[in-house]
């Protein structure tokens, strides 16, 4: 049973549970939940701040300092770890490297058309981090996507005009021709080098 009982206790704890997710999804190490309650509840009754200006510069720039230092670290360590996994998969008979440094293995060859760059097509797919977690997956999800070809990270955009309709590959994606420096969103960081299994089903 909620402790939260009526209409105006649900709509707050909603509201505060909002700005949770949002502090959690933007956060630093070492925050202290009850001071920001504590700041939290100044600001809204409208009390002088319990730290000076100045003070709160200081180390909204020191924080901001760390964030920036762990991302750096975060980012070099995704991109050699990158480059080290292509490097020793490209050493397997069955991988094909071009010359943009995408690594494809050919799961199925089909016998289909192939498309072009002004292509819309359908295909399923199975996305991971070169560690095997999944961060996206038509083939879970049971629907399979439809896009143009030149709406695509780069490494797709090449591999797909490679492909008969009928075939499936599996993609070893460097971060540039990924998302590279910008990453995408929350699931994929910067600098990461992907894998895919695609299957295209068919030009539409």
């Amino acid at each position: 049973m909620s402790e939260f009982n009526t209409m105006e206790q649900q709509a707050s704890y909603g509201v505060g549970r909002q700005m949770g997710e949002q502090l959690a999804a933007n956060s630093f190490e070492g925050i202290d939940i009850p001071a920001v309650q504590a700041g939290l509840a100044d600001a809204f009754e409208g009390k002088e701040s319990a730290v000076a200006m100045e003070d709160l510069q200081v180390a909204f720039t020191e924080i901001s300092r760390r964030l920036q230092a762990a991302q750096e670290e975060a980012a070099a360590a995704a991109s050699a770890e990158g480059e080290n996994f292509l490097a020793e998969n490209a050493k397997r008979d069955e991988v094909t490297v071009t010359d943009s440094g995408l690594q494809y293995e050919v799961i199925t060859q089909g016998e289909g058309e192939k498309p072009t760059l002004d292509s819309t097509i359908r295909a399923h797919y199975h996305g991971t981090f070169i560690n095997g977690d999944v961060f996206d997956s038509s083939v879970t999800r049971g629907e399979p996507a439809e896009f143009p070809v030149s709406g695509v990270i780069a490494g797709w955009t090449e591999a797909l005009q490679l492909m008969p309709v009928g075939t499936k590959l599996k993609l070893f994606v460097p971060q540039h021709l990924a998302y590279g420096e910008r990453g995408a969103g929350a699931s994929i960081p910067p600098f990461s080098a992907l894998v895919f299994e695609v299957e295209l089903l068919a030009i539409v």
